[in-house]
């Protein structure tokens, strides 16, 4: 009876985090506009960080619940997620070009910060908080080139232009009730996730980093899935590896310091060499699709079935290697 109860508490949190989050971001974007902050730095801070809020509030409430496996999990198993289910789903449908923004700029600070993340947890298996301090200083570094290239083109990145049209206008009353509604419920939402995951994996007798890694992972990367199909669908196929790779980049950089910070994770040698070692591997293979030999610079059929393939895969192995465990 408590894994149905556990089961439908993680479902309804999801959605209620995933729905807070868009209202979260929306009136905090309508804040910053009626303060006359730029449009520049709205879209590259409030905008593109408020997007990875479902797995950094995660990620908070998992840590200081003494459950950084979880976090660590979540952000990791949404990398998978994000580049072999959205953008195999997604190329299988339409096939997506690299944008040039992609190519010379984003594609570039996500391997630099997966080469980083690789480095720091390969030297002594710990997710420490100099380890979270490094991850947030690349980061601002990040962030900081991205807002001058974008103000030298006076343009945000194509996919944060897109996401500011189409968040609703409020007044300063709406704005400021529902940031705070957003807060609570977000908090809430987390908590009830965490809540739920924690009692599925207890119930299964897998580590919690399991189901992380799979099941809320899975279920954080689901509107990632929604957004870039929709927008592939609708024209604009350009734009879903650029939100794929920016929130990959930004569960490195802003999510996995979360529960360095708070409550620092010794990693196993399973979930580094398993799981990181997935994550490591699809963005590896992501980056030969963009920068290969004969590369066409595009995300053809056939490479988004290898992709799903990859997914299914690592998934599959989760599952056989956690029953032979027990």
């Amino acid at each position: 009876m408590l894994l149905v109860i556990s089961f439908f508490v993680l479902l309804g949190g999801l959605v209620l985090l995933i729905w807070s989050a868009d209202k979260f971001v929306a009136s905090a974007v309508a804040i910053a506009t009626q303060m006359n902050i730029s449009k520049l730095l709205i879209g590259l801070t409030v905008v593109s960080v408020g997007t990875s809020a479902p797995e950094i509030f995660v990620s908070l409430e998992a840590a200081f619940l003494d459950k950084s496996g979880m976090a660590v999990g979540n952000a990791i198993g949404s990398n998978i997620a994000n580049v072999g289910l959205v953008l195999g789903m997604t190329a299988i449908v339409v096939p997506l070009p690299f944008a040039l923004s992609v190519l010379k700029f984003e594609m570039p600070w996500l391997l630099l910060a997966t080469l980083l993340v690789a480095v720091l947890l390969l030297y002594d298996y710990e997710l420490s908080r100099i380890d979270g301090v490094i991850l947030l200083i690349m980061l601002i570094v990040g962030m900081h080139q991205m807002f001058r290239a974008a103000r030298k083109r006076h343009k945000l990145p194509d996919g944060l232009e897109e996401e500011l049209k189409d968040l609703e206008e409020m007044t300063k009353f709406q704005a400021w009730g529902w940031l705070l509604i957003g807060l609570v419920l977000l908090a809430t939402s987390a908590w009830l996730v965490v809540w739920g995951a924690s009692n599925i994996a207890e119930w299964l007798g897998v580590p919690e980093s399991v189901v992380g890694v799979t099941i809320v992972a899975l279920g954080t990367s689901l509107p990632e899935l929604a957004a870039t199909l929709t927008a592939a669908t609708r024209g604009h196929p350009e734009l879903a590896i650029g939100n794929v790779v920016g929130s990959n980049i930004l569960n490195i950089l802003a999510v996995l310091p979360v529960p360095a910070l708070i409550n620092p994770y010794t990693l196993s040698t399973v979930e580094i060499w398993r799981d990181f070692g997935a994550m490591f591997a699809f963005t590896m293979l992501l980056a030969l699709f963009a920068y290969g030999i004969r590369s066409r610079k595009i995300v053809t059929r056939f490479e988004g079935s290898v992709l799903l393939l990859g997914y299914m895969g690592y998934m599959v192995l989760v599952a056989l290697h956690e029953i032979g465990q027990t």
